[in-house]
């Protein structure tokens, strides 16, 4: 049996960014669980599935993200989960929603996913702090992070799929979209 879940990560410069912003809620506020997992947006959250099972998934994915259409996203300021959760506020939901809604079909439908296992609606959004930020940090650390700028924008053109390996989350599997033409 294996934990996995699917996501949207940023390019690899963007992920350094934000992988410094996770560094400061460790250094500053002790909270560290956000850097068990590279900078991504949920589309499903973590479900565990027998390795056997695996190949289905992989092809399943790869037909999926082979449909889908690039687009932008836009990260724009912080937000927050009161009382345990910071994160970067992303500013168009839309096409992220569309694509998961999309995606829970083939979920449910072609990989027998069952409803509980999915969630019913998503707020993406890409975490800076969770779980181990204790309520007097949080406290501390939103003040700091409520008025703060942040902006950048980045092209979502793959699905991916992550792995537990025991302590963290690896990129397992990359899946492009379907490519453009100019």
């Amino acid at each position: 049996m294996s934990l996995y879940f699917i996501a949207l990560i940023p390019q690899y410069a963007l992920r350094k960014q934000i992988k410094q912003l996770k560094q400061e809620m460790k250094l500053q506020f002790k909270a560290k669980h956000a850097l068990k997992s590279p900078a991504h947006i949920t589309l499903q959250r973590p479900f565990i599935r027998n390795e056997e099972n695996e190949l289905l998934l992989l092809n399943n994915l790869k037909e999926f993200s082979s449909i889908q259409q690039p687009f932008n996203i836009d990260l724009l300021g912080f937000g927050c989960f009161t009382p345990r959760v910071i994160f970067l506020k992303i500013a168009n939901h839309e096409p992220i929603i569309t694509m998961y809604k999309q995606l829970k079909k083939v979920l449910i439908k072609k990989l027998g996913f069952n409803k509980t296992e999915i969630a019913s609606s998503i707020f993406p959004h890409i975490t800076i702090a969770t779980k181990d930020l204790t309520e007097d940090a949080f406290k501390a650390a939103w003040p700091k992070f409520e008025k703060r700028a942040f902006k950048a924008t980045f092209l979502v053109n793959s699905l991916f799929l992550l792995k537990h390996n025991g302590k963290y989350w690896d990129i397992y599997k990359e899946f492009s979209f379907k490519k453009t033409t100019d």
